[in-house]
């Protein structure tokens, strides 16, 4: 058999053709293998019919669900390309991927109905898209669009003829751009099928396991879970947004086994009054990542009886980098584990060096499972991936036994009088403080040292003052970490995936620190 993602849907619909493949709640609708191969089918079949070819780009603008799910692999059976969008983005955002990525349709939901008018409302200025699919959920469909349902049931329910696979293109997916413009990650069926298979060798996921995913599709810390259920013989349940009761009810009613959620969502769901009464004796561990998990808040999911099993992923490296296995996941709080086990991890200082255990420096992945390279983008290739290592820009310690713990992007990391100061450990301090629901730390310009810390806070105790933080961090940390100031707001912005926005906050708190 082929390595064509598309394929393995097949294949496991063969295998297990009454396994129940998705849930999706917000739809009550289930569907088993059988089933769903059959709906990616007439999806594969159905953009044949429209013109849709191998290597063609489709974009695909929808929130979690089926329809994703059956369009994604629907478009891998015919080796098309997909293009997954960030909701969040605005026109002019979502023009330009669009545009780069040269999509010629575009699958969207009703929800996303005002942007894509403005979007078809620019013709060609806008983008290249000839074809619009929505997905209107009984609602009114745009005049310009075909009706998703309408479009499935067109397209004819056996096997398309597969003439792709292996390292053909599979799909572009777009970094953040939390700086800069954002430039796509292209991955192949192969480098796919490394990232199911270092993961499954290295997760602790079995055969029936049930899985609920909220982080958005357009993410790969979302997609490939999705996938993995597929490999190893698994159910997807879809949250379309996260909410923090219903992440608990969705754990009980559905007996949910493995889920993943970044650090703030995990610390909103403990906020859920009486949260302890859902029965969740079903849920083995959460994944999360993102960015560093606070050692007191996997305490807090320990004393529950929940392993929070760290991972560091990356985008470009289709998902995997490390992460913590259930033997360590108590014993080495904090860490975000080692390589998985097709992956090879580098800790490096600025001249490429192997720096020694307990020294800070940029983390170095490699492995078959990284990706093709930025989609017309060779400049932005050549600078992130050197001599078969991809440079992540990430700084991290590694002990001597090979574990990684994760403590920031090299971009916001602080120079303060000289010294190296790295915002996750302080932001890990200050969210321990009771009166603390929320923590970023940015830099501000100083004088005297050239950067002084300065913490952002979302408060859980109104009465919480800005001394009370800084006594609180007195003591805890080395004199050049201490926060020279700290300020309170309503909300930390974060991207989909749970990364705080530092540069709208340099931007909003831009004076200089108090020396």
């Amino acid at each position: 058999m082929r390595n064509n993602v598309g394929l393995y849907l097949g294949k496991r619909a063969h295998m297990n053709p009454n396994l129940e493949a998705v849930v999706d709640p917000a739809t009550s609708r289930r569907f088993t293998y059988r089933e769903i191969d059959q709906r990616a089918n007439r999806i594969a079949n159905a953009m044949r019919d429209l013109g849709i070819k191998k290597g063609d780009r489709v974009a695909l603008l929808l929130m979690n669900g089926v329809e994703y799910y059956e369009s994604f692999l629907g478009l891998a059976k015919i080796g098309a390309v997909s293009v997954p969008l960030n909701w969040r983005l605005v026109a002019d955002e979502l023009a330009y991927i669009l545009k780069d990525a040269g999509a010629t349709a575009l699958v969207y939901g009703g929800d996303f109905a005002e942007v894509v008018g403005e979007l078809h409302n620019r013709g060609a200025a806008g983008s290249k898209i000839e074809h619009w699919i929505e997905v209107t959920d009984g609602a009114d469909r745009d005049l310009f669009a075909t009706d998703y349902d309408e479009f499935l049931a067109a397209g004819a329910a056996d096997a398309p003829e597969i003439d792709s696979g292996e390292d053909d293109d599979l799909f572009i997916m777009y970094t953040s751009g939390t700086t800069g413009l954002p430039k796509g990650a292209l991955h192949t069926h192969n480098t796919i099928t490394w990232s199911l298979i270092t993961m499954s060798n290295t997760a602790e996921v079995r055969f029936r396991d049930r899985f609920s995913i909220v982080l958005p599709m357009y993410h790969v810390g979302a997609l490939l879970p999705a996938l993995l259920t597929i490999y190893t013989g698994g159910t997807v349940v879809f949250l379309r947004q996260f909410d923090p009761k219903m992440m608990w009810e969705i754990t009980e009613k559905e007996k949910i086994n493995t889920s993943l959620a970044v650090p703030a969502m995990l610390n909103f769901m403990l906020m859920v009054p009486d949260f302890q009464d859902y029965d969740i004796s079903n849920l083995r561990w959460i994944l999360s990542g993102a960015s560093p998990v606070p050692a007191n808040l996997i305490e807090s999911y320990k004393d529950i009886g929940i392993e929070i099993h760290q991972v560091y992923g990356l985008t470009e490296a289709g998902g995997p980098a490390t992460l913590i296995s259930p033997d360590d996941a108590m014993v080495k709080i904090g860490s975000a584990g080692k390589a998985f086990f097709h992956t090879s991890i580098r800790v490096v200082d600025e001249d490429g060096n192997d720096v020694a255990p307990g020294v800070p420096g940029e983390v170095l992945v490699s492995g078959a499972h990284m990706m093709k390279c930025y989609w017309n983008n060779p400049e932005a290739t050549a600078e992130s991936v050197r001599d078969g290592w991809f440079h992540t820009g990430d700084i991290a310690l590694q002990d001597e036994d090979g574990f990684i713990t994760i403590h920031d992007r090299v971009k916001d990391m602080i120079i303060s009088g000289g010294e190296n100061v790295y915002p996750a450990e302080l932001e890990n301090v200050i969210i321990a403080h009771p009166g603390v629901a929320d923590v970023a730390v940015i830099g501000q310009p100083s004088e005297r040292w050239g950067e002084s810390p300065l913490a952002v806070i979302v408060r859980k105790d109104e009465n919480v003052s800005e001394d009370n933080i800084l006594q609180y961090c007195d003591g805890k940390l080395a004199r050049f970490k201490q926060p020279k100031g700290a300020v309170f707001v309503d909300e930390i912005p974060r991207n989909p995936t749970g990364k705080p926005l530092k540069r709208l906050l340099r931007e909003r708190f831009p004076d200089p620190a108090r020396e």
